[in-house]
């Protein structure tokens, strides 16, 4: 959501006469917001279907210790793909946060307030798939190199999130209610 309306205020902004000088960057923000739109739309799929992977692999037999082996490698590939999939979400939500930090200074000032909701949405997206990797990390197995990096990775995306989110929110307010 916060890609669209990035894209919106974009599009809103793209032709009017006070924007000429921005026209071309209005543009590329524009299919900037549009292309991370398709990309999380396919990240929640992947994400989805990285959960259903990690049920089906807690179902699988254990009776065994060649079962529980095998159990054990499937659930290892499953929380992996568990914890890839929304550090991606994160990283791309990130890029969304930016867009919105871009456009809010040169968007439609009568849809400035839709930059600032879209960066609020964004912020949140890398919030909630931050929360899903770092439940997914204990689970990893001890080779991934996830287990290594993922949390600092993590921890930057979700500070740079919050920074871009204030920068931009200060910047909406300002054009909102200009001192």
């Amino acid at each position: 959501m916060g890609a669209a309306l990035v894209a919106m205020v974009a599009e809103l902004t793209i032709g009017r006469a006070d924007a000429a000088p921005h026209e071309q960057t209005l543009r590329e923000l524009r299919d900037g917001a549009v292309a991370r739109l398709d990309l999380l739309q396919r990240l929640a799929e992947q994400d989805a279907a990285a959960y259903e992977a990690v049920v089906t692999a807690r179902r699988l037999p254990r009776e065994t210790d060649e079962l529980r082996a095998a159990r054990g490698a499937e659930l290892g590939r499953a929380m992996v793909a568990a914890a890839e999939v929304p550090l991606r979400t994160a990283e791309v939500a990130v890029e969304v946060l930016e867009l919105a930090h871009q456009v809010a200074p040169i968007g439609n000032p009568n849809a400035v307030s839709d930059a600032g909701v879209g960066a609020q949405l964004a912020s949140a997206s890398v919030r909630g798939a931050i929360l899903n990797v770092r439940i997914n990390l204990p689970y990893l197995p001890a080779e991934s190199p996830l287990r290594e990096t993922a949390a600092a990775d993590a921890d930057r995306l979700e500070r740079q999130a919050a920074d871009v989110e204030a920068a931009t929110l200060a910047i909406v307010n300002g054009r909102i209610m200009p001192s």
